[in-house]
């Protein structure tokens, strides 16, 4: 029987997941959704992701293609494996796309979003990172806005990755204030580096603390260094939130 070329929209809380790519030793939300694919439809489904989320990371909208059978009822795939899925991981569409999409690679756009809230709040803390220090969000946006000017961000990469390039080209970065205690970073880039977000909130920070300028900051990207730059953020407050395609894909 013949195939055709799906793109899976979904949503996942990442607390009990290593993240979206499958892992020898770990559950990830990739092989979660590959199980019950592979279950509903009956035969080997081997599951495509648009990026890999690291671990504790939640996304808002994730996208992944696989192969169906052409005869297959794509509502009803859906319904159907919002049933099997656990109760953290949530299909929201199934999609007709052309034969040669590719959910990673035709990917045009992603945008992450990181959040920092700054009073003790209990329900804030699955979703966010707490701050108690006080911090200048005005020179963050001025290191942030530097960031559209930037090409190589290998300074925010994990080091020893199998990835060719470093190369990425952000279009917007910028904080903005959600609620009184409650900020959002919002990144959209062409592409992304594995823990790029993370250690550019944690660079970003140091200069709202006042422990970096701006030059600094400046100086760490033209160093090209991981090392220069901050401390990861921890991964729980990081949301994929949209991922942008060409409608020609889409039948």
């Amino acid at each position: 029987m013949a195939n055709m070329r799906v793109f899976i929209y979904l949503s996942f809380d990442g607390t009990a997941y290593h993240g979206w790519q499958i892992q020898p030793n770990a559950i990830s939300v990739q092989q979660r959704l590959t199980e019950s694919l592979t279950m509903l439809l009956r035969q080997p489904t081997e599951v495509v992701g648009a990026g890999r989320t690291d671990a504790g990371v939640h996304a808002h909208m994730m996208v992944a293609h696989c192969d169906v059978p052409d005869n297959t009822d794509l509502s009803l795939l859906c319904h159907k494996l919002n049933r099997v899925l656990p109760s953290d991981i949530a299909v929201s569409r199934v999609v007709k796309v052309v034969p040669h999409a590719h959910a990673r690679f035709d990917a045009q756009a992603r945008t992450y979003h990181y959040w920092i809230y700054t009073r003790k709040n209990p329900f804030r803390s699955h979703y966010a990172t707490r701050i108690t220090y006080s911090l200048d969000f005005d020179k963050m946006n001025e290191a942030a806005a530097y960031l559209l000017t930037v090409s190589d961000f290998t300074s925010f990469s994990k080091l020893h990755t199998d990835v060719k390039t470093n190369i990425c080209h952000v279009t917007q970065a910028h904080w903005e204030k959600v609620e009184e205690d409650l900020w959002r970073f919002e990144i959209t880039a062409d592409r992304f580096l594995r823990n790029m977000v993370r250690s550019i909130v944690g660079t970003l920070i140091e200069v709202g603390r006042g422990k970096l300028s701006l030059d600094d900051f400046k100086q760490i990207v033209a160093l090209k260094n991981r090392q220069a730059a901050g401390d990861s953020m921890p991964g729980n407050a990081l949301s994929l939130v949209q991922i942008k395609y060409h409608p020609d894909l889409f039948l």
